[in-house]
């Protein structure tokens, strides 16, 4: 009898260790990104771009934009726009393997700096959190603060929020965990190196599945001189010093003398190599395209345009819009830069430059991240693509099929 007891007891041990041990093995999976590269496409829901429209059979995952941090809990601003995420969130029984998520946040989004600040209010926010994902069963979250410690465009910032950043994205991971659907928490990071002394990236990255590098918007609207605002290539200073750009690149060393640091060029290959330099796993990264383009007026025509001084006037346009310039012969001619492997536009006739995206670049983009193993590539965003066979997402899917 003595002898079945200890049998009992010893079987009842070996169960459960099994039972811990796979529960930690399913825990540590949850957080690991998959061998597959992610396409992620933020999506600001339009009236003529319905989900039922959306490709969503040629991306992974798609982040419905934007909530806000409202009296410290997350919520929409917009009524059209809680109708139209349960909209997109129903297109999931065509699509069982896309994961729908939401993005808090966006440039100029306030209420980030004093909601992390205090814990009772970071509590209230992840509650929140919780309560929005588990009404809407999506499947992640991405935070958009643009961003800890820089009040850019008139948001409030502290020097706490280096570590308040921390605590938050640790809090929404243990929210994230309570609920029985599976969570991709991700959160968008700047694509440029002044950023990170503001995050601690080894521990941030303990909480992220992905962090979403965007390597876009890499020259201000406000610069005197014209040059690649997405670029994939590392451009380098010695690529700068010849006669027709020479005076771009004085004026950027100047500017940021200014700010005591040296200049270097924003590019997707430069930021990721410093981002794995700083301890970050190569498959938690996701770098960024850009469906849009900035254009400058009064543009030198040295160089056809590149690096060149202009009179102003930089403004954004959809990629569909720029298709629609070079298609309708607008007088503008395509160039191709071999070193930050990025196209360009120009009107001679019109003295206007154009910097984007195009096929081929988006289509290196996403072979870069598959040759380097990182997460994968995102974009802003999917409204602002063609709806055709030579659409941007279209280039994307294809480049992520190929082996």
């Amino acid at each position: 009898m003595m002898r079945t007891k200890y049998i009992f007891i010893l079987i009842s041990i070996i169960l459960i260790n099994i039972f811990n041990y796979s529960c930690n093995s399913i825990k540590e999976k949850k957080h690991v990104t998959e061998d597959a590269v992610a396409v992620m496409a933020y999506y600001v829901p339009e009236k003529e771009y319905n989900p039922e429209a959306l490709p969503l059979d040629q991306l992974t995952h798609i982040i419905f934009s934007f909530t806000k941090v409202i009296d410290n809990e997350m919520n929409f601003n917009n009524d059209v726009y809680a109708k139209k995420l349960k909209e997109l969130v129903a297109q999931r029984k065509n699509h069982p393997n896309l994961k729908v998520m939401v993005a808090c946040g966006g440039w100029g989004s306030k209420g980030f700096s004093d909601m992390s600040y205090d814990p009772e209010h970071r509590k209230k926010f992840v509650t929140s959190v919780v309560r929005f994902i588990k009404e809407y069963e999506l499947d992640g979250l991405d935070v958009d603060w643009e961003y800890p410690c820089i009040p850019a465009a008139g948001t409030k910032a502290r020097p706490e929020d280096k570590q308040n950043f921390t605590l938050l994205l640790k809090e929404l991971r243990e929210g994230l965990d309570t609920l029985e659907r599976e969570q991709t928490l991700t959160f968008a990071s700047a694509g440029w190196k002044a950023y990170y002394k503001n995050i601690e990236i080894e521990e941030v990255m303990k909480y992220a599945d992905y962090m979403n590098v965007m390597t876009y918007d890499q020259i201000s609207g406000g610069s005197p001189f014209t040059a690649h605002h997405t670029p994939l290539g590392w451009i380098k200073g010695k690529d700068l010093q010849h006669p027709l750009v020479s005076d771009f690149y004085e004026e950027m060393k100047k500017r940021a003398a200014n700010f005591g640091v040296a200049y270097e060029p924003g590019t997707v290959e430069m930021i990721i190599d410093y981002c794995i330099s700083k301890g970050v796993n190569p498959k938690q990264l996701v770098i960024g395209a850009a469906f849009y383009g900035r254009s400058w007026n009064g543009v030198n025509p040295a160089n056809h345009g590149l690096y060149q001084a202009n009179k102003g006037g930089s403004r954004t346009s959809t990629y569909k819009e720029i298709r629609t310039l070079i298609e309708g012969n607008k007088g503008y001619q395509k160039h191709w830069d071999s070193i930050a492997k990025a196209p360009y536009l120009y009107s001679a006739k019109d003295s206007i430059f154009i910097t984007y995206d195009d096929t081929a670049s988006v289509g290196l983009k996403t072979k870069y991240a598959m040759k380097n193993k990182l997460g994968g590539i995102m974009f802003w965003q999917l409204g602002q693509d063609t709806k055709d066979e030579s659409s941007l997402v279209n280039a994307i899917y294809r480049a992520s099929q190929e082996k």
